[in-house]
């Protein structure tokens, strides 16, 4: 298993990690020197990409991979590996066997707190995520006229080490937003690598939603880890009264519950299917502070 992920961010390099204890080689693309030198550091041979221009270096590791993970998220132009100037993909990587690309429950738009499958149709509010779904439907008839099998991962709202309730207490910018009936969907990051992992090797297709058991108001998530941490809980503010960027207020325009049942069908386990135990167990191992 040659495993090339295309954008080795905070996702891509922990499907990096996963995957390697079993993959012959793993490389991740990133955009700068100083992420390349992180990349080598967790055992990722890193290759510089901008998202635009295949190098050398580049197509010659899509030349040999037979496992590709697209995580870098499409702009305006569309998927770096679907725009008018990009080269051949098919061309490009004859070998591979398996794609998967991550993108986001953000493409089912508002459903008013109800539970949505993947069978749903698709009703994407803003930019961002009307893009994902013009690059899911890119993959995936890729996919088709190759004859690969091209999973599409629809992710939660990511936390883990470095990046969580705890982190935000630690350095003060916590709060409890109050907007009546408001839940988020969330997944731990290594969940994300594990179900990464399990699809792969068992190379398989389709559409999964990548979240946990239990969607839950933000508000809840920060009075637990002040509970563990043992410290007060900031106040509650009435989401009316709250100042929010135009982006961080378009998140709390989208309220649904997000199954994970058909993901869970095929026989994965999600080693952390709530926000309770994650916290725990980031609280317990102290790692809640390694990014």
């Amino acid at each position: 298993m040659h495993v090339l992920i295309l954008g080795a961010g905070y996702s891509g390099t922990a499907i990096a990690r996963a995957m390697a204890p079993t993959a012959t080689s793993v490389v991740g693309t990133t955009r700068t020197g100083e992420k390349a030198m992180k990349l080598e550091k967790a055992g990722i041979r890193p290759i510089l990409f901008d998202g635009e221009t295949v190098s050398d270096e580049l197509a010659a590791a899509l030349g040999q991979a037979t496992h590709l993970i697209q995580s870098i998220a499409p702009g305006r132009d569309g998927d770096p590996m679907f725009r008018a100037s990009s080269p051949d993909l098919a061309q490009l990587a004859p070998n591979l066997k398996w794609i998967g690309y991550l993108s986001t429950v953000g493409v089912y738009g508002d459903h008013g707190g109800a539970w949505v499958t993947e069978d749903m149709l698709r009703k994407p509010v803003s930019a961002r995520s009307v893009e994902r779904v013009e690059a899911e439907d890119g993959w995936i008839a890729f996919g088709v006229r190759q004859n690969i099998p091209v999973a599409v991962l629809r992710l939660a709202g990511i936390y883990g080490p470095g990046r969580n309730a705890f982190c935000n207490l630690a350095n003060g910018t916590a709060r409890r937003l109050i907007k009546p009936g408001q839940v988020f969907n969330r997944i731990r990051v290594e969940d994300i690598g594990a179900a990464t992992l399990f699809l792969a090797t068992s190379g398989t297709g389709g559409v999964f939603n990548i979240t946990d058991d239990e969607p839950a108001p933000p508000q809840d998530v920060v009075a637990e880890a002040a509970r563990l941490m043992g410290v007060e809980p900031p106040p509650e503010i009435p989401f009316e009264q709250a100042e929010l960027s135009p982006m961080a207020r378009s998140f709390y325009g989208e309220n649904k519950r997000v199954s994970n049942a058909r993901m869970r069908a095929t026989g994965f386990a999600f080693a952390y299917p709530n926000y309770r135990v994650s916290l725990a167990q980031l609280w317990q191992s102290g790692t809640w502070r390694n990014a």
